[in-house]
């Protein structure tokens, strides 16, 4: 009898994947069958999410499924967060899908500021202030296209919208739903208050569903063109609170760095810390699975390296970009990578050099420079996160897990084993998909409970301990 399994759409910022899951021996195993491209587009002068493009992606990946007669029992859908789509009354899509990289959000702080302090904002929402929120984004179309607020019946994040597509319903999910700071940290509920005040509608918002939701089937148009029927669980649809649930542990006093495009770094904890300190420092209290919450940073990550190495005139393999940051070690000066100019520059490597100009710094020459730059500032920024997480929690931290797939950066592990002066662990790489895919294990009664998973997610995927950088074992290691 063919094993029961699972699958995980797990979209990014600049790619896509279908990965199958099952049990096997005790062992979660698991296969990427389809990958496809993700990408901005310019749309009426806005970067914006090609919506439908996706949804062709997703039903290919499910045709792969088909044509292999290796059909899940279910499926889930994880994205990035704060993205939306607002729906008219007929489920039609008002106006273009924004992305969260547009400078439509500029100067909406100062609007929203007028009605909610950013103190009091944080105290309701516990979320990290960031520009692009969906409550700057839902200010802007408030100020800028306010026909289309008007016509709106419901809001959807991306993966609900996808959701909408293949099944016909309309669920709103918890832990991307945090991202949008119009979710009270303490009710765990949407914030109808707050919307009031921000002249945001409040029957755009549907009740909050958590993960491990089931929506429903595969609406039979869809599964027609599948080539098959299955249903639909909600996962933690935010992509990093799928990744935190790989961690391959269930041990509380670790810290973990899910390193992708972006990197988000802090602890799961029970009850959100809403407090001024931690507003001032900068940290989120972002929706996780049974409403545990993400206590974390959002760093800048690994954006800045792909934005870099898009620019570079050879194509480097990574291991070739670890060389050439290796080599250029000598080149010290540093960025404050959360500084937005490294959001969506038209050039990184400019955006890089005019940050250590007027700094004062040595400005990065060669692309080994420009590498050793970005990579010393990351870990440095890693190291500094590490501390205010200890100092604001009273406790200390021996372990940092490093999951998603930054992990495959063994040169930047070791700059961070370095700068810390902690124990770092790495992996699993594929942490996003694989927590989506225990999610939808829970629903299906595979595991107990989530310590359970966790445990079996530490014995199926391969977790290496990383040591310090060390100059003169690299230098061995690599002949120079």
């Amino acid at each position: 009898m063919e094993k029961a399994c699972y699958l995980a759409i797990d979209i990014g910022a600049s790619s896509g994947r279908h990965i199958l899951g099952w049990i096997e021996n005790g062992k979660i195993r698991i296969e990427e069958i389809y990958r496809f491209e993700n990408h901005l587009e310019t749309v009426h002068g806005h970067l914006c999410w090609n919506l439908p493009r996706l949804f062709d992606e997703v039903l290919a990946g499910l045709k792969e499924c088909a044509s292999l007669q290796r059909m899940p029992r279910s499926i889930g859908i994880d994205t990035w967060g704060v993205d939306f789509v607002l729906l008219d009354a007929n489920g039609q899509v008002l106006g273009d899908t924004v992305s969260y990289r547009d400078c439509r959000t500029q100067g909406m702080d100062e609007i929203v500021r007028r009605e909610i302090s950013d103190e009091e904002l944080y105290t309701r929402s516990g979320i990290q202030k960031q520009i692009f929120n969906s409550i700057y984004q839902l200010t802007a179309i408030r100020m800028q296209e306010p026909e289309i607020l008007a016509q709106a019946h419901r809001f959807l994040m991306v993966p609900e919208y996808l959701n909408y597509l293949l099944t016909g319903m309309m669920v709103n999910e918890y832990t991307n739903a945090t991202t949008t700071q119009l979710v009270n940290a303490q009710t765990k509920n949407w914030d109808f208050e707050l919307m009031d005040r921000l002249g945001i509608p409040q029957r755009l918002f549907g009740e909050l569903a958590l993960p491990k939701t089931l929506i429903g089937n595969l609406r039979e148009e869809i599964a027609a063109k599948a080539g098959f029927q299955t249903k639909v669980v909600l996962p933690a649809t935010h992509d990093t609170g799928s990744a935190v649930l790989a961690m391959p542990t269930n041990e509380r006093e670790a810290i973990y760095l899910s390193s992708g495009t972006w990197s988000l770094m802090g602890i799961e904890r029970l009850v959100p810390d809403c407090g001024e300190e931690s507003r001032r420092r900068n940290f989120t209290n972002e929706g996780g699975y049974h409403y545990r919450y993400r206590y974390l940073k959002n760093i800048m990550g690994l954006w800045m390296m792909q934005s870099l190495r898009r620019e570079f005139r050879h194509k480097y393999s990574f291991e070739e970009l670890y060389l050439l940051a290796g080599i250029a070690r000598y080149f010290t000066s540093t960025v404050d990578v959360n500084d937005s100019r490294f959001l969506a520059p038209e050039s990184m490597a400019e955006a890089l050099r005019s940050y250590c100009r007027e700094t004062g710094q040595d400005v990065p020459e060669t692309e080994g420079e420009l590498l050793a730059c970005v990579y010393q500032s990351l870990a440095q920024c890693y190291a500094e996160t590490v501390a205010e997480i200890e100092e604001l929690t009273c406790k200390s931290y021996e372990v940092i897990h490093v999951i998603g797939g930054g992990s495959q950066d063994r040169f930047l592990s070791g700059l961070i084993a370095s700068e810390t002066k902690k124990k770092v662990f790495t992996g699993p790489v594929e942490a996003t998909a694989i927590g989506n895919l225990i999610v939808q294990m829970l629903e299906d009664k595979v595991f107990v409970d989530l310590p359970e998973a966790r445990e079996a997610v530490a014995r199926s995927f391969d977790v290496k301990r990383t040591s310090a950088w060390d100059e003169s074992v690299w230098r061995e290691k690599h002949g120079i």
